[in-house]
């Protein structure tokens, strides 16, 4: 997923905190919930110099306070192009709330982004 914000009205550490405490578990390597494979690792491609330190800072801060069990896997590293996924696939959990997978795997995690900051969530 690409994500295009603007920073008068969030900051990189306000994503990388949806990131880390809503998104997925950053321990896993290679899989999230019941999804296996590199194309499921945790990985932030990152823009500029600012944003790969604002990153590594904020892994690290995690690291040190061990607020996961593990040791957080996400790679940093660097976007040389980004392709946007198939129609099809846009918007799909708001286009297809009812499908048993987004049920079970994503609306748990948007709940969870509500309760958790509430100010960051904007929803339809």
């Amino acid at each position: 997923m690409r994500v295009v914000y603007d920073p008068s009205q969030i900051s990189v550490g306000q994503i990388l905190k949806v990131f880390f405490s809503v998104a997925h578990d950053p321990t896993e390597l290679n899989r999230q919930r019941p999804d296996e494979g590199t194309q499921y690792r945790s990985i932030i491609f990152y823009s500029t110099d600012e944003q790969r330190r604002i990153a590594q800072a904020y892994i690290d801060q995690l690291n040190r306070a061990k607020v996961f069990s593990g040791s957080i896997v996400t790679e940093l590293v660097p976007l040389k192009a980004f392709f946007p996924a198939e129609p099809y696939h846009q918007d799909y959990a708001e286009h297809h709330p009812n499908e048993p997978y987004i049920a079970i795997n994503d609306l748990p995690k948007l709940d969870h982004l509500k309760q958790l900051l509430p100010e960051l969530y904007v929803g339809k």
